[in-house]
């Protein structure tokens, strides 16, 4: 059986895989097709960018651009599995995912009851997953060697 610290650097590893995919995903949408991102974001029959109206393409696309970034740089990480490489990485996102929350928290656009919450429960979770994986991998570093 493999060492508690590499069962965390698995952790950590496949953590920042599924961040960098949902970014890729949410930034070749907003590219592809900026006004079907503005219109349907987050999908499921809700639409949280709508609710800060008008739409603009270039605005949109420019959204897309920075998760595409983040979704390389995330998946960049997960591949090297190198710390400094992915804590340079964390700090990224954590900057825009905090800096995307503090907006969201004082301005909710058209947003109201569950879609606000579940809006800003979901750009919180973008800040609380990386710092989560930031302590996670100081964790696999910290102790005896794994051998």
């Amino acid at each position: 059986m493999p060492p508690v610290r590499g069962w965390v650097r698995t952790g950590v590893r496949l953590t920042l895989g599924v961040l960098a995919a949902l970014n890729l995903a949410w930034g070749a949408w907003a590219v592809a097709t900026p006004a079907h991102f503005f219109e349907t974001f987050p999908g499921f029959g809700h639409s949280w960018t709508a609710a800060y109206p008008p739409f603009n393409d270039h605005l949109v696309s420019d959204l897309g651009a920075t998760f595409l970034t983040l979704g390389v740089l995330l998946a960049i990480a997960a591949v090297m599995a190198d710390r400094r490489v992915t804590r340079v990485v964390l700090v990224g996102v954590i900057t825009f995912n905090t800096l995307h929350l503090a907006y969201h928290l004082g301005h909710h656009g058209l947003l109201h009851g569950i879609d606000l919450a579940a809006s800003l429960g979901s750009l919180a979770f973008g800040v609380l997953a990386p710092v989560a994986v930031w302590i996670l991998a100081g964790r696999a570093e910290s102790g005896p060697p794994a051998r």
